[in-house]
């Protein structure tokens, strides 16, 4: 269980940390995202420090479980509310947030059975 939970980890931070980068240094695809669920752009910077928390918190996680546990929590959260963004504007383009989502329940389920939530 331990490896499985050490893998899933791993994967999360450099999932949301490379989207993180995405939205932090002005990548067209974010902007076009925001604009195409409109949100306005001045939040994409502030959504890739959501997901740079995000995966920070996951890779303290490793040395304090209660970070990770609220870190998993937090992302799952932000990719439930991007799915429902998608789907609010009709956008049927959502396999990247629910990959995004299921890599982070997937830390959380490990990291709780690994280690436990605190």
């Amino acid at each position: 269980m331990h490896i499985a939970f050490i893998t899933v980890t791993i994967l999360g931070v450099l999932f949301n940390g490379a989207a993180a980068v995405t939205y932090l240094i002005g990548h067209e695809y974010p902007k076009t995202q925001a604009d195409m669920k409109g949100i306005p752009r001045k939040y994409v910077p502030v959504l890739g420090l959501l997901l740079a928390a995000g995966a920070l918190g996951l890779l303290a996680g490793l040395a304090v479980p209660l970070l990770g546990t609220l870190a998993a929590v937090g992302l799952i959260l932000y990719f439930i509310g991007a799915i429902i963004a998608h789907l609010r504007v009709g956008s049927r383009d959502i396999v990247g947030g629910i990959s995004f989502l299921i890599t982070a329940a997937a830390v959380l389920v490990l990291g709780i059975l690994d280690r436990g939530a605190w």
